[in-house]
C-alpha cells in the first residue's frame, strides 16, 4: 500500500479518537442516546483503523514455507473483521441504546452542547472523508465509483471511504434527531436516531463484507490483465493455442498466474524451455503485480475431449 494511503487511516484513526472522547463527553453531559452511539461509532472507527494497519504490517511479512506465496491475504482477512466490528460492536450497540431510549424516553440536558460536538465532528470527519475519497479517485480511474469498489483489489482504498461516509450520514442523523426531540418535546427521536444510525452501521458492515469476502476466498485478476497476458502469448510463434489462463490475487499487488498452452509439435525441450522463460520474464515485465508463473504445456485436444466436457475451462483465445 502507498505511503499516502496509509496517511488515510493514521489520519481517520487520529481523528476519530479525538471525536468519540468528546461525543461520549457529551452524551454523558446530555444523555442523549444518539450522541452514545456516535461515541460507539467513532471508538469503533479507530479500532477498525488499527485492524486495517495490523494486516498491512502482516501482509508485508516475506513468504516461507509454510506461507510459500507470502501473506499478503491478511489485508483482506482483517478488512473482513473490520466489517464483522462494525456490525456486531457499531450496529448491534446503537441499536440496543436506540431500544433502551424508546422504552425509557427523557429530555436531553443542554442540547446545545450536542450541536457544538456534533459541528466539531461533521467538520473533522469531513476533512478525513475529503482526504480518503481524494486517495480513492487516483485509483479510481475512469471506472464508476461501483464499479472501483467492486473491481478493486485493495480494500483499505474503500474501507476507510465507507466508515468516513457512515461516520458523516449517522452525524446527520443523529443531529435532525435531537434537534426534531427538542422542538417537538417528543423524546423518542433521540432513540429513534440511535437505531437509525445502527441500522447505517449495519448496512456499511454487510457491504464491507460482502465486498471483501470475494478478495478473501480468492478473486481473480482485472479481466483487462488477463486479456492483456492472453494477447501477449498468443503473439508468440511457438505457440499453437493458448488453452486456459487462471488468475488469482495472493495480495493487492500479487497475483498468481497459471497458463495451460499448447506448444508446436515440433519443437524441442530446449526450445520450449526457453520459450517459457521469455513468456515469463515479458509478463513479469509488462504486469508487475504478476509475481508467480506456472506454465503447463498441454495438448489443446485435451481440452476438447468429452471426458473434460464439464472442467472450468476459461477459453479466452476468442476474447
Amino acid at each position: 500500500m502507498a505511503s499516502s494511503s496509509k496517511k488515510v487511516i493514521y489520519a481517520a484513526m487520529a481523528g476519530n479518537l479525538l471525536i468519540a472522547v468528546t461525543k461520549f463527553i457529551a452524551s454523558f453531559v446530555t444523555g442523549s442516546s444518539a450522541m452514545l452511539s456516535e461515541g460507539i461509532h467513532s471508538t469503533v472507527d479507530t479500532g477498525n483503523q488499527l485492524l486495517i494497519l495490523l494486516g498491512l504490517k502482516k501482509a508485508a511479512k516475506p513468504a516461507d514455507k509454510e506461507y510459500p506465496f507470502g501473506h499478503g491475504k491478511e489485508v483482506y482477512f482483517w478488512s473482513f473483521v473490520v466489517a464483522i466490528m462494525i456490525f456486531a460492536v457499531g450496529a448491534g450497540i446503537s441499536v440496543y441504546e436506540g431500544i433502551q431510549s424508546l422504552l425509557h424516553p427523557h429530555a436531553i440536558d443542554n442540547p446545545m452542547m450536542n450541536y457544538i460536538v456534533i459541528g466539531l465532528a461533521m467538520i473533522f470527519e469531513g476533512a478525513a472523508w475529503y482526504f480518503a475519497l481524494k486517495e480513492f479517485r487516483k485509483t479510481k480511474g475512469k471506472r464508476t465509483y461501483y464499479e472501483a469498489i467492486h473491481k478493486e483489489k485493495n480494500p483499505t482504498t474503500f474501507v476507510v471511504l465507507f466508515e468516513d461516509s457512515a461516520a458523516m450520514l449517522g452525524l446527520v442523523v443523529a443531529f435532525f434527531g435531537i434537534a426534531i426531540g427538542q422542538w417537538t418535546d417528543i423524546h423518542i427521536f433521540d432513540g429513534i436516531a440511535s437505531i437509525l444510525i445502527g441500522i447505517i452501521l449495519g448496512i456499511t458492515a454487510a457491504w464491507l463484507a460482502y465486498e471483501t469476502k470475494g478478495l478473501l476466498i480468492g478473486e481473480s485478476a482485472d479481466p483487462k490483465i488477463v486479456q492483456g497476458i492472453n494477447q501477449l502469448i498468443a503473439s508468440k510463434g511457438e505457440i499453437e493455442k493458448v488453452n486456459e489462463i487462471l488468475t488469482m490475487h495472493m495480495g493487492p499487488q500479487f497475483i498468481l498466474l497459471n497458463l495451460s498452452v499448447d506448444f508446436q509439435d515440433d519443437l524441442k525441450a530446449g526450445a520450449i524451455e526457453e520459450s517459457i522463460q521469455n513468456i515469463t520474464k515479458e509478463i513479469k515485465n509488462t504486469f508487475p503485480r504478476v509475481k508467480r508463473i506456472f506454465i503447463e504445456a498441454e495438448n489443446k485436444s485435451w481440452y476438447t475431449s468429452e471426458d473434460n466436457s464439464t472442467s472450468p475451462i476459461q477459453d479466452v483465445t476468442s476474447e
